[in-house]
């Protein structure tokens, strides 16, 4: 007995030893070398990006001195799929590890909703634990969004979980994304600096800027890196080499098929900043809402998921849907969260609500009938690729788009499916527009779409800059119509009023320099458009020329956020990406108001009243904001 109880002592304490060691941080001293590509910017359409990567990774491959590669985002052009696709082929021909992630262009031009990132490469972040460091990579938004970078609650969520577990004194840190950590790119960045700096960050490792350069993020080193794209004069691409040794990282690029150069490093055993929250950037500055005392937060909700779509009303009831692919319903009065479904696929188009259900797209490629007072399903379409696009409900029927090539109508009630429209060239993701007898929507691929309400055929299309690429489509903007005439606005910042029956160009003007956001009064008689500094203008409806009625410099800035203008009781309210929610008088243009809810994107507002506006942003945050 003795004998036995001795052993079990003996094995519970080489037991606790090992799971006691197993817990200690590997020590950081083992010199070894990683490698930096990104913003290889792949197009299946354009070889030079192709071949700048094929020749880099040619070299890599010839180095017997590489531990892995990091692949630090932008890895496709426009996001497609078939670029990714031709990205893998080209990454996994290296012969050492890679861990990639998404940059801004993989995200905001993603027909599959950024779901093709994942489904090819097979995750969106990566722990990697090598010789005693931990590298961190996540991604840095806005995804399907024109905004600055963002950095979401769940990677928040998980940074956090990732250093907690490592620990204050545990293994050196690298943290990678794609956009840098400034004010001027990520309006966040504050929220990563803060929740970093109590644990042992050696340094930020990013792209986006195309060239070397050394910064400091709230005082972590931070080192932006070359593109691999040729540069000009320069007959192949390039990367950068880190040398990592027990006391520093030297940094050094190398181009393809020349020597390669130093030209950064740190050391690694001085510390360049301490663990209080930072000062070495200016915070987000809240004093507008001392100006504007009368407007009230009534009530907030932290989702922890990011929300790329505009809330939805019915029935005293507040309906969104979430990065996570969670349809939510709250108490408008009170903000109490009633019910949730989750749809197991990422949300960005805004849903709508008729006779009782909820219709909503999501990226994993279904259309869902959702009934809005239980939450339960009511129907589901299965489409060939995923549905980013926002609802239009009218007289019963469902009009929504999608990455399939294919337009559909259904039946609200239960989900027959009316009539669908195949070639559709390029994903849909604006919110169509209902007439009496047509369907307009655009999408990218420069074109904007006129299909017969009765059946889905083609009545017209419109196209702009059809030479230029699909980043100049009108497919982000809410088409708005009144006196005969459909209204966008275009990635090419000119207002345009184009003939309902026919799809001939009417006028367009460059005047305002605005940017595919645009309104409509409740008399139809002005159509309202925000600029990309600082303005709201506004222009009749009714005249054969562009006449501005007038304009209203609001003080938001430099501006490329997509959100529409919508006006209720006489008042116009809009939104910005850094968090600005403003109300101004629709004859005048008089600022009634205007209150910030956070530095981040605000999505399309939604004015109950004058005096009750409810608003969701990119941070995840559903409120109302109440105008005394």
């Amino acid at each position: 007995m003795r004998r036995k109880l001795f052993k079990k002592a003996i094995l519970l304490i080489f037991s606790i030893l090992f799971s006691l060691l197993d817990t200690l941080p590997a020590k950081a001293g083992e010199p070894f070398r990683f490698v930096v590509l990104t913003d290889i910017h792949i197009n299946a359409k354009k070889p030079d990006a192709i071949e700048d990567l094929r020749h880099s990774v040619d070299q890599i491959n010839a180095s017997g001195h590489i531990d892995f590669i990091l692949v630090t985002g932008d890895i496709a052009d426009e996001g497609d799929r078939a670029s990714l696709l031709e990205a893998r082929k080209g990454l996994n021909r290296l012969k050492k590890p890679y861990y990639i992630i998404m940059g801004n262009h993989d995200q905001k031009w993603s027909e599959s909703g950024c779901m093709d990132f994942k489904n090819i490469f097979g995750y969106e972040r990566f722990r990697l634990n090598h010789k005693g460091y931990l590298f961190l990579g996540f991604g840095c938004g806005p995804m399907m969004r024109m905004a600055l970078g963002h950095i979401s609650p769940e990677d928040i969520d998980w940074l956090k979980k990732k250093l907690s577990r490592n620990g204050k004194h545990g293994e050196p840190v690298f943290l990678v994304t794609h956009i840098p950590m400034l004010p001027q790119d990520m309006d966040n960045w504050y929220d990563v600096t803060d929740a970093v700096r109590a644990y042992p960050i050696k340094a930020f490792i990013n792209g986006h800027y195309h060239i070397n350069r050394y910064l400091t993020y709230d005082g972590i080193p931070a080192f932006i890196n070359i593109a691999n794209l040729r540069r000009k004069g320069h007959q192949f691409g390039q990367y950068n080499e880190y040398d990592v040794t027990p006391d520093s990282m030297i940094v050094y690029t190398h181009p393809v098929g020349e020597p390669r150069y130093r030209w950064g490093g740190i050391s690694l055993t001085h510390k360049y900043y301490d663990a209080k929250p930072g000062s070495f950037n200016i915070r987000p500055d809240f004093k507008v809402n001392k100006q504007y005392p009368q407007v009230k937060e009534a009530w907030t909700i932290r989702s922890h998921a990011a929300i790329f779509s505009s809330p939805v009303v019915y029935k005293g009831k507040v309906y969104t849907a979430d990065d996570l692919g969670r349809i939510n319903c709250y108490s408008l009065k009170s903000g109490r969260l009633l019910w949730s479904h989750h749809t197991h696929g990422r949300i960005f188009g805004t849903p709508a609500i008729d006779k009782g259900i909820l219709v909503a797209g999501s990226a994993n490629n279904r259309i869902y009938g959702i009934n809005a007072i239980t939450g339960k399903l009511c129907w589901q379409i299965k489409t060939r690729r995923p549905v980013v696009s926002a609802v239009a409900i009218d007289k019963g029927i469902a009009y929504i788009g999608a990455s399939d090539s294919t337009f559909r109508a259904i039946r609200v009630k239960d989900g027959r499916l009316i009539w669908k429209s195949g070639g559709i060239n390029g994903y849909v993701e604006t919110q169509p527009l209902v007439t009496k007898e047509k369907v307009i929507f655009g999408a990218w691929n420069n074109t904007l779409y006129a299909l017969n309400k009765k059946d889905g055929s083609m009545s017209w299309k419109w196209v702009t800059c059809a030479d230029k690429g699909m980043h100049f489509s009108p497919a982000a903007v809410w088409p708005v119509a009144a006196h005969g005439k459909v209204f966008i606005v275009d990635p090419e910042r000119a207002m345009t009023a184009i003939d309902l029956q026919t799809g001939k160009q009417l006028w367009r003007t460059y005047q305002s320099k605005v940017r595919e956001s645009i309104g409509l009064s409740e008399d139809y008689q002005r159509v309202y458009a925000k600029t990309m500094r600082d303005s709201i203008v506004c222009y009749s409806t009714e005249t054969e020329s562009p006449k501005e009625l007038w304009s209203t410099n609001v003080g938001f800035g430099y501006e490329h956020a997509t959100v529409m203008l919508e006006e209720k009781d006489g008042e116009v309210f809009s939104s910005t990406k850094n968090g600005l929610i403003f109300a101004l008088d629709a004859n005048t243009g008089k600022i009634y108001w205007k209150h910030k809810i956070g530095n981040t994107l605000v999505n399309t507002v939604v004015p109950l009243n004058k005096h009750e506006v409810l608003y969701t942003n990119e941070d995840g945050i559903v409120g109302k904001l109440v105008i005394q």
